[in-house]
């Protein structure tokens, strides 16, 4: 019964933790990096394909980005989830894997320009949907049996629509465990959606610690603030240019610009406009709407039941297509923009960015975290000058940012999660925050509450029921150099090929039973396949 951790370890994105337990092989989490990457990650220690199944805590990407990636490579186990991040997963990879596609076409276009070799995407589309035909949708608190000695309940974690902490009760050689995944912990009184439920029953804990070195304050008047941010932009002419996470902050803009509205805060700018530009949050706010009895708190369900939609109000305009989204900075008025990505490292709010950071009308509001190494941070701390596709950009504009509004617990809700356990667990490995971040919170639940923790960097083996570490990696930092962007283009697309390669396999598993006639031509293809590029001579 042994748990690897891979990713989200001294680093707030990546999470994935391998476990091998009860015969079984599965993931919790397949996170993709975002951001700047400063520690090594390992691989995961098995082959894709012999993994039996994934458990994921929410749609986020750096909870779900990699799935498609281990599907090309050979996975084709199930993925367990709540039914409302199964929904969000099918436009957040689907987004994913086109971004990824334009990206290498795009690049490829520039290099065959230059005789650079071919750029491989991590993934295609037909991976993404490869992938997303194998969740199973599982209702919050219903427990479910993945694999003989293996029991699976997800609970409400109240970060994202869907968002789920995992408990795995693992039996095994007569012994049983409870292992319970955190997920990312939500803030309370977050519009929407319901607070964190707690759970108080665990032998181990993997738990997230974003923001466990710091609380958000006083819950702040959002709607206040926000209005008045509005009110002084337009005032002297300006837009609101606001980067949005299109899953979740952007429906939570579109809340408190609701109330905004219909209680009349701005004022001489009636009627006032608010563009979603981003197909995914527009997708996103349907999906929602569609979740609204699961996953909505009372407040919303009151104003559901008033016949009032919460998320949606005069004036509201959205962007689905390229020309929409370029149509959007020809309009003269003052207006409100919220666009993906939050972190402006991708995306249609760099196009925004461009035609709004220059003039000291305008303001650009951040309203979620900002990792180390964005666009965003890079504002946030003051930049004067940025650069957008390739062009240096002076940086006028007013940059400010909404305090204390994040989907994530601070430290105060991180320790009530924690504390609510009834005894208290074996081990709380702490993970999912920034390199210092998870040793000052690991050491503040073990001096100030005597919780055994650990804080283990990536490779880190631990025997959960012998409750022993088997090995303690130590970090490995990225060492940021340019010397072989050749070698590495060769290593990608290396691994490419190797990832064909057990998709073939797989291909060869689902033929098994079809007429010997068809899998005699099957073979003879292989095989000619094979000694066409057989290089054994070499």
């Amino acid at each position: 019964m042994k748990i690897t951790f891979i990713g989200a370890t001294h680093e707030v994105t990546g999470s994935c933790y391998y476990l091998e337990a009860a015969g079984s092989k599965f993931l919790v989490d397949c996170g993709m990096e975002q951001g700047p990457n400063y520690y090594e990650n390992v691989d995961i220690p098995v082959s894709p394909g012999e993994l039996d199944f994934v458990l994921l805590t929410h749609a986020h990407m750096d909870h779900s980005g990699n799935l498609p990636a281990i599907y090309a490579k050979g996975f084709q186990g199930p993925v367990y989830a709540t039914d409302a991040t199964c929904h969000l997963c099918d436009i957040m990879l689907r987004d994913s894997a086109h971004i990824q596609m334009f990206e290498a076409e795009w690049r490829n276009r520039k290099g065959r320009r230059q005789g650079k070799p071919e750029f491989i995407p991590a993934y295609t589309m037909e991976d993404a949907l490869g992938v997303l035909r194998n969740f199973v949708r599982c209702p919050y608190d219903k427990e479910i049996v993945p694999a003989e000695g293996i029991r699976v309940r997800f609970v409400d974690a109240g970060h994202l629509l869907g968002s789920a902490s995992v408990e795995v009760r693992i039996t095994e050689e007569g012994k049983e465990k409870v292992i319970v995944f955190s997920g990312d912990i939500g803030n309370l009184n977050q519009p929407l959606i319901k607070d964190p439920q707690y759970l108080h029953e665990a032998d181990y804990v993997v738990m997230e610690s974003t923001y466990g070195d710091r609380s958000h304050g006083e819950r702040p008047d959002y709607v206040g603030l926000l209005a008045e941010v509005i009110q002084r932009t337009f005032d002297r002419g300006g837009n609101l240019v606001i980067p949005s996470f299109a899953v979740g902050r952007t429906q939570e803009m579109l809340y408190f610009i609701r109330q905004i509205k219909e209680e009349g805060r701005v004022h001489g700018h009636d009627g006032f406009k608010v563009y979603v530009d981003s197909p995914l949050a527009i997708e996103a706010t349907n999906i929602f709407g569609e979740h609204q009895y699961d996953c909505f708190d009372e407040e919303a369900m009151e104003l559901i039941h008033k016949g009032i939609n919460p998320i949606s109000f005069p004036g509201l305009k959205t962007s689905v297509t390229s020309d929409d989204s370029k149509a959007i900075n020809f309009v003269d008025e003052c207006k409100v923009i919220i666009s993906a990505s939050g972190m402006c490292d991708a995306g249609r709010i760099k196009h925004h960015l461009k035609h709004n950071l220059w003039d000291e009308k305008n303001t650009i509001l951040f309203v979620g975290y900002q990792a180390i190494g964005t666009l965003g941070r890079s504002l946030l701390e003051g930049a004067k000058e940025v650069k957008l596709f390739g062009e240096a950009v002076h940086v006028a504009a007013e940059i400010c940012q909404m305090p204390g509004i994040s989907g994530h617990a601070d430290v105060n809700g991180l320790i009530d999660w924690v504390k609510a356990f009834k005894d208290q667990p074996q081990k709380v490995f702490i993970t999912h925050g920034e390199d210092s971040v998870t040793e000052i919170f690991a050491q503040r639940l073990k001096d100030d509450y005597g919780f055994d923790t650990m804080a283990p960097f990536s490779g880190t083996v631990y025997d959960l029921l012998a409750d022993s570490c088997i090995y303690e990696a130590k970090g490995v930092k990225i060492e940021k150099t340019a010397a072989t962007p050749k070698a590495a283009k060769a290593a990608r697309t290396f691994e490419k090929l190797l990832a064909m390669g057990h998709r073939l396999i797989s291909v060869i598993r689902k033929n098994e039973g079809c007429p010997n006639k068809e899998l005699d031509r099957f073979t003879r293809e292989i095989q000619s396949l094979c000694d066409k590029w057989d290089r054994t001579d070499i």
